[in-house]
This record gives structure tokens, sequence and C-alpha cells, in this order.
């Protein structure tokens, strides 16, 4: 077994993780990234605070996924819990927050990966950096060295693509691995976790860059989500965006409107705003608005959406308040997009994430055809796909009947 080689082609999280369940046994293990270093959307994500994983219960966990069914058997495996002691192994103290999300103590992505990188160094993974692989074919990958611009072709037992899928390019998620595969093996990719358009008038410009503060979202009969929505200059922005994202993907691949719902004040019932709306001649209409709640950044959403004949009218506005119809033209493009969704299909997979047509190649991470929102749930995924296909190599690398295709 000591002689058997394994590549892994990306250093991001996915590729991280298999390389640290490999490193375990004696193989020869060899970590092919393009950029300069290691995971650097995972340090990008962690600019702001590393979201890492979510506390809520596994089985609502698992619910946040499209393709829950699935993963379900790996994240219950290496769940939020078991993420946590893995990073308490590495030095790093976790702590859940209000939201039940879950932090580094330090909130920095940088020092987890410090300490990880150092641990699969002790191990023998050899990093080979500003390494970009170019072709795949059967057990061999056709490698360019971006320093000396010197191209080699190397053999291994075992290939584990663990890629990423095509937002971010510029970090290294170039999706130019898609033609390595046939065409047919992947679901087209689309923008998740991405603003949506919306062409605004020009009376929209003064709240360019504010919140819709505590608003509930939802999509045709989707569950309320409530939070905040920034306007911006292209459309609306925010977690809670994100959110809806699913649900309107599937109106657009329908070829249906992509129809946003809005409760602009969810606290407060029809009647009671029919009562705060009624309109006055010792008020102007912009005071009786503010006072029943509405901010500017609301109240000239109403105006921008809402014909003028309803705005004095208290029973037509209140609906259009406890229910603002957006239609929503596009995504932002799916290089701006936190993640995708699209990539490798489950159905040209074994169970184990070996690629039916090519048993050689597993494949992990955000290049399989699955999606979440944002919350911890994108590299909770991530991390248990690796080590899911890692086993599998492992398994394979073990079993007699396919020593002749290694």
């Amino acid at each position: 077994m000591s002689n058997k080689k394994i590549a892994i082609i990306g250093a991001g999280p996915a590729g991280l993780m298999a390389a640290e369940v490999l490193s375990e046994y004696s193989y020869e293990i060899h970590v092919f990234e393009q950029k300069p270093s290691a995971a650097r959307k995972f340090l990008m994500a962690g600019k702001t605070g590393l979201n890492i994983s979510h506390a809520e219960p596994i089985e609502q966990f698992i619910q946040r996924y499209d393709e829950s069914e699935w993963l379900a058997p790996w994240i219950k495996q290496w769940d939020s819990q078991w993420i946590r002691t893995w990073m308490q192994d590495l030095g790093i103290e976790s702590y859940i927050g209000s939201s039940g999300r879950i932090f580094p103590l330090e909130m920095k992505a940088a020092p987890l990966l410090r300490a990880w990188l150092r641990r699969l160094a002790q191990h023998q993974v050899q990093f080979h950096y500003k390494h970009q692989v170019e072709g795949l074919h059967h057990n061999t990958i056709q490698v360019l060295s971006l320093e000396n611009q010197q191209q080699n072709s190397l053999e291994f037992d075992a290939i584990i693509l663990a890629c990423g899928a095509v937002s971010w390019p510029q970090l290294g998620s170039d999706g130019k691995w898609q033609n390595w595969l046939e065409q047919d093996e992947i679901e087209s990719f689309q923008p998740s976790n991405a603003g949506v358009v919306k062409t605004w008038s020009k009376f929209m410009q003064d709240v360019f860059g504010q919140p819709l503060k505590r608003v509930d979202a939802w999509v045709g009969d989707e569950k309320k989500s409530t939070g905040d929505i920034v306007i911006t200059h292209y459309g609306l922005e925010s977690g809670l965006i994100y959110k809806q994202g699913r649900a309107l993907r599937q109106l657009k691949n329908q070829q249906k409107p992509m129809r946003l719902h809005l409760d602009l004040l969810p606290e407060m019932t029809t009647q009671e705003l029919v009562a705060k709306l009624q309109t006055s001649k010792k008020q102007s209409l912009a005071n009786i608005w503010r006072k029943a709640g509405l901010d500017q950044a609301k109240a000239n959403l109403l105006r921008e959406l809402v014909d003028k004949q309803y705005w004095s009218q208290a029973d037509a506005i209140a609906k259009h308040i406890k229910n603002l119809v957006i239609d929503i033209e596009e995504f932002r493009p799916i290089d701006e997009a936190i993640s995708c969704a699209g990539g490798i299909k489950k159905q040209v997979l074994s169970e184990q994430l070996q690629l039916k047509s090519n048993p050689v190649v597993f494949c992990a991470g955000e290049m399989l055809n699955w999606d979440a929102p944002t919350g911890g749930y994108l590299l909770t995924a991530c991390f248990a796909t690796g080590r899911a296909a890692a086993e599998g190599v492992h398994a394979f690398l073990n079993d007699k009947h396919n020593e002749r295709l290694s």
C-alpha cells in the first residue's frame, strides 16, 4: 500500500479534508493547487468572521440542502459537533452565536488554516502550488508549472477532484475541469447565494445601500423568512435574499416569473395597519407612513412598486405593505455569487463519490451538484464530501478487484 500515489486537485476545504483522511495511511499524497497558496476562498469567507457550521438540530440542518437525502449520511457522520471537536484538536476553540451559527473564537480563518496545513505537512502530504492541471485521462493528469511553464504527465493510483465550482474564479475555482468530463455528466451551473436584479427608477437612488430592516420574505408557498435586505443599484442583496434563491431559481427553470413577496411590517397585522394609515388633513402622507413604521427605504420601495392611486387608500396600501410583490429580472452574474447550484450529477457517481466513467477518479466539494444557503452549510458539506471521497479512495485502493484499474 505504501507505494500507491494519490493526486488531489484543489487545495480548498474539500481537498484538504480528503488529504487529512488519506494521510492517516501510508499513501504518497500530492495536492495540486494552481494558486500560490491554499484555500483562498476559505480565507476570503473568513475575513468578516468564519461561519464554519450551524448548531441547529441535524434533521433541520440536513433539510437546508436541495440534495438532502444524498448528503445526509455524510453530514450526519461529520456534523457540526464533529467539526467543533476537529477544530479543537487543531487548537482552535469555537463558539455558537446567537443565531446558532458556529464560529472560531478568533472569528478568523487564517489561524485555523495555518494549523491545518501544518498538521498535513507533518503527515507528509506534499503540496504543489502554482501547478495547474490542464488535462485528465484515466489515471494520468497533465500538469503545468506556472513558475517555469514546464509540463508533465503524471500517473496516479487514484485521483480526487476537489476543484470547486465556478463562483469567485479569481480565487481558483474557474471551472476548467468541466472539459475533463462528458457534458452530460454535469448539470449546468447557476448562481446561488447571489444578489438579484431589479431595475429601479431614479426615484430609488436616495435609498441605494440602505436596508429594509426586519422584513419577511417568501416565494410562492414557501415558508416565510425574516431578516434584512439591502437595496442596491442593481436590485436586492442579503442573506435573506439568498434564502429565496432556490425557489426563485426553480421558477426561472420552469420559465415562470421570479416573483418575490415581502411583508414590510411583519410585527403588525393588516387591521392594525389600516387603523394607522387612515388619511388626515392635518398630516402629510409621508408623516402617516412614518408613524405607521415605514422608514425612508420602505416608503420609497412602496412608492416605486405600488400605483399612486392606492397610496392614500388605507385598506389597499396595507395589503401591499403586508404582501409587496417584486418581479425579479435575473440573478447577479455567477462569478459574483457566493456559491453555485449545478455540478457533477449524482447519478454519474457511485455511493462513494467515484466517477462511474473513470473509476480511478473521485469527486468532492462544490463541484458536485448540490446547493445550500449560507450559514455554515456550504463548508460543512465540503468537509463531509471531502472525507467521503477519501474513504472511497481508500476502499478502492484496497479492493483486489480494482487493482487492475489503478
